[in-house]
């Protein structure tokens, strides 16, 4: 006798050795023997054999008609016997019984299961969702399929075209256009950044670490909303005759300066800071859209700014034009440099120059100004700042000096990155040079006495504070944002808030709404002022741009290793020059780009070596090179003048250019670049 069962969820069949009880010992068509219990038995049959059986069952099992016995078994639950009966016309055989029970068993959409071999049929309506979600998912295949094909010939789906950016970044993995890239890239032995460049859903590599940015940082688009221009409070008109010092690409024009020849032969300095805190309330639209923003993005060749242009066209201190601005007015005595009297008000200032690095930085040398060499515009002026500048800065070192810190590095070089039309030009750029030295100094002296101030008034503000943390060999410096007065050590000043570039920062935009709340107000400026002591909102803030300056930061430095290597590419490089950081990690002479090279011999910090470029890849960003000679083992001062806190950070983001230039205060000093001669530059993270 043979019995066909059910076991786990499978059917077998098997010859009957002997009984015991509740169970059979069953040998298989395989010869393996197992126990089997009786409830799990569906038949019993004496012919054909077991392993006959099962073949003939499956045969008729697939020459039966599903929608048929669908019809046949109608609404209430049966048996499998019971509807062979009624489908066969007579009770069916062992094969037919078991072709049947096959059947069933392997249409769960037809037929519900309700016990071994007991089954209802589906309700007409889950049936037929069921039989369309079917075709459905087979038309979906088929599509997929196709996309497939038209991927690995090179070419992109119509259907995929605006689905690219999502595909890449933020991709619906249940989706048939994923699984479609994901399978064509299985097939080509490829990524989906690769394949979607190759196929042309994104344009350029360019536009790939463009893209993925704007879509992180930018989903809504990089687009202001149309707004109001704020009006601004009368002011009264400074007598003096401002001028700006700024890159050739500088458009934001944050700060001015002014100097007045006074009747007793002391010198009024005006430092004068563009005023959008006069226009733009808090909570108003325009703050809506700056808090954000938080920042204006840099990158080399274009700028997302924090403020509708328009807006910042009615603020910036453009030439020939009177601006309202915030003015710090420091009255010297020139034999010492002493600061004797200190005021800040809210003006109209008149612009009546921006000067530029590119037409004045070959004229205003350390040289020139020592010997009063040269002709350029204000050239008087520019000499007074640049000794005042050298008293300021020597102030600074000698606080350094108290809290235990070196000198600061003057004379690393920074890299300016230019772009037009595609063409990369990097450019070098030393720095301390007299008119960033300048400019650097005096917003560092701005920046610290508007901290004093606010703290003075018992207002709070946002501070950039950096502390020594640890001692000895585990000693750090560690940089944070906090709402409260605190030292910038590294700056070698007792406090220091970000208040002098109100248009492309939104915390200097909050500082100079609390400045601005103290000049007016007083010793009553703690009620007046927009965010009051311990106010949470100003502590979301802090967060929130820390977040985001990070973010900007990081893509900027992307971005800049990305035109480092269009550089090597245009220039057609193959053989470069490199400066030893640290162990393994070089950056090469001409431009800004960090190398990382497995393996290299011990060689000197700071010397200078030569190297091959084997394989460079704008897509992920890396570099391949190999060494060829070490040319220079004395370090170069100019080159590998490095602090410990920046190498540190060379060494942990050696596939980024951003750690040996990006610094706390500028965009980046490498930036092509909005900031060269922010008073920041000189802070580095």
């Amino acid at each position: 006798m043979n019995v066909f069962f059910e076991e786990s969820g499978d059917f077998k069949v098997g010859t009957i050795l002997s009984q015991q009880g509740e169970a059979y010992q069953v040998e298989l068509p395989s010869g393996k023997r197992a126990k089997v219990k009786t409830r799990d038995v569906l038949l019993q049959f004496a012919s054909p054999d077991s392993a006959q059986l099962l073949v003939d069952a499956q045969a008729l099992g697939d020459d039966l008609d599903l929608d048929f016995l669908w019809e046949v078994a109608g609404q209430e639950e049966f048996g499998f016997a019971d509807l062979g009966t009624e489908y066969f016309g007579h009770a069916p055989l062992p094969h037919e019984a078991a072709g049947l029970l096959l059947k069933l068993h392997a249409a769960p959409m037809y037929f519900y299961r309700k016990g071994k071999g007991r089954y209802k049929a589906a309700p007409e309506t889950s049936l037929k969702a069921a039989l369309a979600g079917i075709e459905k998912k087979k038309q979906q295949a088929a599509i997929q399929a196709q996309y497939v094909e038209e991927l690995k010939a090179q070419r992109l789906p119509e259907a995929m075209k605006p689905l690219a950016l999502p595909l890449l970044f933020k991709p619906d993995k249940n989706g048939i256009e994923y699984k479609a890239l994901e399978a064509a890239c299985a097939e080509l032995h490829t990524t989906p950044e690769r394949l979607m460049l190759a196929v042309g859903g994104i344009a350029s590599a360019k536009d790939l670490h463009l893209s993925k940015f704007l879509f992180a940082c930018f989903p809504k688009g990089t687009g202001f909303p149309a707004v109001t221009l704020p009006a601004v409070p009368d002011l009264p008109q400074a007598e003096v005759q401002a001028f700006s010092i700024d890159d050739v690409t500088t458009t934001e024009i944050d700060d001015a300066f002014s100097i007045t020849r006074l009747d007793d032969g002391k010198l009024r300095i005006g430092i004068h800071i563009a005023a959008p805190g006069l226009g733009i309330q808090r909570d108003d639209a325009i703050d809506a859209i700056a808090r954000q923003r938080l920042s204006t993005v840099y990158m080399p060749g274009d700028k997302i700014t924090m403020l509708p242009d328009e807006l910042v066209n009615a603020f910036t201190l453009a030439e020939g034009k009177t601006c309202p601005a915030l003015s710090l007015y420091a009255t010297l005595d020139p034999q010492d440099w002493s600061v004797i009297a200190i005021e800040t008000r809210a003006e109209r200032v008149p612009i009546v120059a921006n000067l530029r690095h590119n037409d004045l930085d070959a004229l205003v040398t350390e040289e020139h100004l020592a010997n009063d060499a040269g002709d350029y515009p204000f050239k008087s002026e520019i000499a007074l700042l640049w000794q005042w500048a050298q008293v300021l800065e020597q102030g600074r070192m000698a606080k350094r000096a108290d809290f235990g810190l070196k000198p600061e590095q003057t004379n690393r070089v920074d890299f300016n990155f230019y772009v037009e039309n595609d063409v990369v030009s990097i450019v070098r750029r030393k720095r301390g040079a007299p008119l960033d030295k300048i400019v650097a100094e005096l917003m560092i002296f701005a920046n610290s006495t508007w901290g004093k101030f606010l703290h003075e008034h018992g207002v709070p503000g946002i501070y950039r504070s950096q502390v020594t943390v640890g001692s000895g060999w585990g000693a750090r410096m560690q940089v944070r944002m906090v709402t409260h007065a605190a030292p910038h050590q590294g700056l070698g000043v007792d406090q220091y808030v970000w208040s002098t570039s109100p248009l492309r920062r939104y915390t200097d935009l909050v500082n100079q709404w609390q400045i601005l709340a103290c000049a007016e107000h007083g010793v009553t400026a703690p009620l007046a002022a927009p965010f009051k002591p311990k106010d949470a909102d100003l502590f979301a803030i802090v967060s929130a741009f820390d977040a985001a300056y990070t973010a900007y930061a990081d893509f900027q430095s992307e971005m800049e290793r990305y035109w480092c290597l269009r550089w090597l590419t245009q220039e057609q490089a193959q053989r470069v020059d490199a400066v030893v950081l640290k162990e393994e990690v070089l950056r090469l002479v001409d431009i800004p780009l960090i190398v990382r090279l497995p393996g290299m011999p011990q060689v000197a910090r700071g010397a200078q070596v030569r190297l091959d470029l084997l394989r460079q890849d704008e897509i992920d960003l890396s570099v391949e090179a190999r060494l060829v000679e070490v040319m220079q083992t004395a370090p170069d001062a100019s080159d590998a003048a490095l602090d410990e806190d920046m190498l540190e950070e060379a060494v942990e983001e050696s596939k980024s250019v951003s750690s040996l230039q990006e610094q706390a205060e500028l965009p980046s000093p490498t930036a092509h670049a909005q900031a060269v001669g922010d008073a920041d530059a000189t802070e580095t993270a």
